[in-house]
């Protein structure tokens, strides 16, 4: 009996029988006949990729204001490390507290608290001169060199002119010193910037019975008049560091063109720099003392139970007990600081910014 052949074809579509008949339905609408069904959902993920910022914090690293900035911080803190008796003395003269001299004060100092008192309040000094010093200096290069750049473009144009009735005037900026601006824009960043340091370190200094740690100095200081306790004296020192800043770098800067031109040299050598910036500190300290007595007397005041309530003040308070001769106490011990301090600071900050600058081709 010959085989029945199958009624479904040898073909990969689906086949359905009925009876003697067969349905050929296509693979593809055979597959429509299974139930629908959504694929497994995918974990939800986050990623936060950190940019690369190496190459950019180290283009910024090697910029020339940040090399001026690190090297004003290093030459303020070794400034400060060396010559810390000598501010020790200076504060305490300048306020009134103990010997009027400097031997005097010396002996007292070693008497009382021992050697490790002529360091008294070095630590906040420390922490004060490294912002400060760095702020300052960063402060007059930058302005120093915004200064000079705006000169010398607007000497390449047309200087505008004002006209005053009939006489027209040619308005220059040749006769502003770049110099002078810079060292009074300095004077002013690191005061606004630090004198709350400022504050903390005298009170550390003339009192350290009173204020034993940096810690119980700023919660004293805020119980007793609150933030603006760390502000006092703000104005008169402002007052004092226009004068003082001004003519500081404006002498420093001078002296270093007029010496240089005069050797025929186109830099200082480590020697000149010291001494031509102790004459550049003396000379300023002198001019600015008196407002830099007053200040004194406005910040730590309130130690002794009487504060000044100005400026104006404090210089009258300082005549009438003293007389004119007041006005100049601790003078000498104040140039005994001030002109090692300079010198120092010049000479460690040009040496810094040769390591740091010039090496990198920035000068």
């Amino acid at each position: 009996m010959p085989q029945e052949s199958s009624p479904c074809p040898p073909q990969n579509n689906s086949c359905r029988v009925f009876g003697n008949m067969a349905l050929v339905v296509p693979k593809e609408l055979n597959e429509l006949e299974k139930p629908f069904s959504l694929p497994s959902p995918k974990p939800f993920e986050i990623r936060f990729q950190v940019p690369d910022l190496r190459v950019p914090i180290r283009d910024f690293l090697r910029t020339r204001e940040v090399g001026e900035f690190i090297s004003g911080a290093l030459a303020g803190a070794m400034t400060k490390a060396i010559l810390a008796p000598l501010e020790t003395i200076r504060t305490r003269m300048v306020v009134g507290v103990g010997s009027k001299n400097i031997t005097g004060s010396f002996v007292e100092i070693i008497e009382q608290q021992g050697w490790q008192g002529l360091w008294a309040g070095n630590g906040i000094n420390m922490i004060r001169i490294i912002p400060t010093q760095a702020i300052e200096l960063a402060t007059f290069e930058c302005v120093k060199r915004t200064m000079s750049s705006a000169q010398e473009k607007w000497s390449e144009i047309e200087s505008p002119k004002l006209q005053i009735g009939r006489l027209n005037v040619n308005v220059s900026l040749s006769w502003i010193s770049p110099t002078a601006v810079a060292g009074a824009a300095a004077g002013i960043a690191s005061t606004l910037a630090c004198h709350p340091l400022e504050v903390l370190k005298d009170r550390l200094t003339v009192s350290p019975d009173i204020y034993p740690s940096l810690s119980i100095a700023i919660s004293k200081i805020y119980k007793d008049g609150g933030v603006g306790a760390l502000y006092a004296g703000l104005s008169p020192t402002l007052m004092g560091m226009l004068p003082y800043s001004t003519c500081y770098y404006f002498m420093y800067d001078k002296l270093k063109k007029s010496y240089c031109q005069s050797k025929n040299k186109k830099s200082l050598n480590r020697p000149e720099m010291l001494v031509l910036g102790a004459l550049a500190g003396f000379t300023a300290s002198t001019i600015s003392f008196p407002l830099e007595v007053a200040r004194k007397r406005l910040m730590v005041g309130a130690l002794q139970g009487k504060c000044p309530p100005n400026m104006v003040a404090a210089l009258s308070e300082v005549i009438r007990d003293d007389g004119l001769t007041g006005l100049y106490r601790g003078w000498g011990a104040s140039c005994l600081k001030v002109m090692p301090a300079s010198g120092i600071t010049w000479m460690f900050y040009e040496a810094w910014k040769d390591l740091l600058l010039v090496e990198r081709r920035i000068l």
